[in-house]
Formats: C-alpha cells, structure tokens, sequence
C-alpha cells in the first residue's frame, strides 16, 4: 500500500514517467486502489500519453485481468492525449494482439478504444 508521502510526491510529478517507474518497481506490492490511484495521477499530468501508453501496456502484460479498469481509462487518456499519434499506434498490437487488423471489425464493434485508435491512425478506413 501506498504511504501519503508516496502520493503526495507523485502528485508533483511533471509528466509520468516518476509515476510509471513507481509502477514499474513496485507492481509486486501495490494494491489494487494503488493502481488505480497511480493511474488517475498519471492520466492528470502526462501531457502527451506517452507514459498513459506506457503503464497501459505495461499493465496489461502483467495481469489483463486485473487491471482492466485502469488499462482502459489509460489508453482513453492516451487517446485524448496523444494528438500527434507517436504512441497509440503501439497499442494495438499489445493490447489486441499482433492479428488486431484481422479482427478489426470485431474489435471495432466491442470495443471503443480499439475503434477510436483505428479511426484517428487509419481515418481513410472502412471501418
């Protein structure tokens, strides 16, 4: 669990990547609320989702399940955040597989992170 002086010093963090290493070296102790808490703190101050991407693959890696709640608000920050797409792009395959563009439209009808990735990368797209 996560001291107040743990919190407060992540709170000053001026991009993310102070949060995500927190994630990245601590992942072994931290709670289920701490997830949760560092990934509403790294969502406030990443300004360009590069870290939002980051922890949102990382976590993903780590447990699917377990974290779905905050890989998804992760990659919807990303989304917002990213308006340059240096990063959402590596999403796709870390998140729905490396055969994302043949499920694309199933993935399109179930899921609308896929389909606001897919739609700002490949806006000339059918889907």
């Amino acid at each position: 669990m996560m001291t107040t002086e743990q919190q407060r010093a992540l709170a000053a963090d001026p991009d993310g990547l102070a949060t995500y290493e927190f994630i990245a070296n601590n992942i072994e102790v931290l709670t289920q609320e701490d997830i949760e808490l560092l990934a509403s703190n790294m969502i406030q101050v990443d300004v360009s989702g590069q870290f939002c991407t980051s922890a949102a693959r990382y976590l993903n890696a780590i447990d699917r399940q377990a974290y779905a709640s905050p890989v998804r608000r992760l990659i919807a920050a990303a989304i917002d955040k990213d308006r340059e797409h240096r990063y959402i792009g590596d999403l796709l395959p870390s998140i729905w597989g490396e055969d994302y563009e043949q499920r694309a439209e199933e993935l399109r009808a179930s899921d609308n992170n896929f389909r606001r990735i897919y739609k700002r990368l490949f806006p000339t797209s059918k889907i």
